[in-house]
């Protein structure tokens, strides 16, 4: 069986890379292109083709439906109507990117996509119904209050707003996070590794969830190929939605996995809500980019891009590994944990622009 996840894997890993290199042509050819210094935020120094999560996109999907059919794979944990919701989804958000990429829409019209994504998923029923106690005690029901809406189906209020709410989290996530080269991506490549290997625990055994993880993963690190420094293609608006758009539906599929996807990209989340916090103070909106993010403290401090990735990389590895051999308290514990560690590095970054002011 390792066999066969191997070779899917490696279709998946060979088939981005060379999809990549279309992409990159592509993207070239039109014109989307990142251009240097156009606003505060870009670091790097001569013109970079954009839409690289096209790649990504097509390269999971051609073999999720390709092997997951003709192997006859799918079965009560991966159903034809979640790869459906999931490639409907991912569509939109590749479309809004294009358009984004090319036109640089404002953000009160980017928002739309990735709303319409979550919603999307909503309705091709992906929410779980009840979700693992980390207190002990068994499991917590979230399908207490529900919504009849007749032939179109129901509204399950709690589990519906969970995902909502953590899709939309994880899609702001590595869109925020996408500022370094290769540090969506890599993050993004060890979450799917290790929701793949708490997937294949005998007390979590989803093979078709593992399965469409590894997938994921290959087609990540394919484009990691092309994407790590000194990148020459970037995701784009659409790919940087998508990678977390996709995790996120893993996580909430194998109906187990938040806690160990948390404690991969905790450290990514939680400084993309202490960001947010700060715009909201400075009345700034959002999703406008300046530099406050962590990874660029980090290069601010003396820290190589690659020596900053890979810093990242590391802290993902090291909580994601965790989650193979932690309890749901214990996870609990080491989110606790991660939560300390983020309200460390904000008082550093808030004590390096103290200096800087004086």
């Amino acid at each position: 069986m390792w066999n066969v996840y191997l070779g899917y894997f490696l279709v998946s890993f060979f088939l981005s890379v060379v999809l990549t290199a279309g992409v990159y042509a592509l993207m070239y050819k039109l014109q989307i292109v990142d251009r240097p210094r156009a606003n505060g935020r870009k670091i790097h120094k001569k013109r970079i083709p954009l839409g690289g999560g096209l790649a990504i996109f097509l390269s999971f999907f051609a073999v999720a439906f390709s092997v997951l059919y003709s192997g006859g794979l799918l079965g009560n944990d991966i159903t034809s109507r979640h790869l459906l919701g999931l490639f409907l989804g991912g569509a939109v958000l590749m479309v809004g990117g294009f358009l984004d990429d090319k036109y640089t829409m404002p953000a009160k019209h980017q928002i739309w996509f990735p709303v319409l994504a979550a919603l999307l998923m909503i309705g091709f029923g992906i929410g779980p119904h009840a979700v693992s106690n980390p207190f002990g005690g068994g499991m917590l029901a979230l399908d207490q209050w529900v919504i009849s809406l007749g032939s179109f189906g129901n509204i399950i209020l709690l589990a519906d707003f969970l995902v909502f709410f953590w899709l939309m989290g994880m899609m702001l996530t590595t869109k925020l996070l996408d500022g370094l080269d290769g540090l969506v991506t890599g993050i993004v490549s060890i979450g799917a590794i290790m929701i793949f290997f708490v997937s294949r625990q005998p007390a979590w055994l989803q093979p078709e969830v593992g399965l469409l993880s590894l997938i994921f993963a290959g087609a990540c690190l394919g484009f990691l190929l092309w994407n790590f420094y000194p990148a020459k293609i970037f995701l784009g608006q659409g790919g940087s939605l998508f990678t977390g758009f996709l995790l996120g539906s893993l996580a909430i599929i194998s109906g187990s996995k938040i806690a160990t996807t948390l404690l991969v990209v905790g450290i990514p989340m939680l400084d993309v809500l202490r960001v947010v916090i700060r715009r909201h103070q400075k009345k700034q909106s959002i999703v406008t980019g300046d530099k406050e993010h962590l990874h660029f403290q980090l290069l601010h401090s003396g820290f190589s891009q690659r020596q900053a990735v890979l810093l990242f990389y590391a802290i993902a590895l090291l909580f994601g590994l965790t989650a193979l051999f932690l309890q749901d308290r214990q996870q609990l514990i080491a989110l606790f944990f991660l939560l300390a560690l983020m309200v460390v590095a904000g008082f550093w970054v808030a004590r390096g622009e103290q200096k800087k002011e004086v």
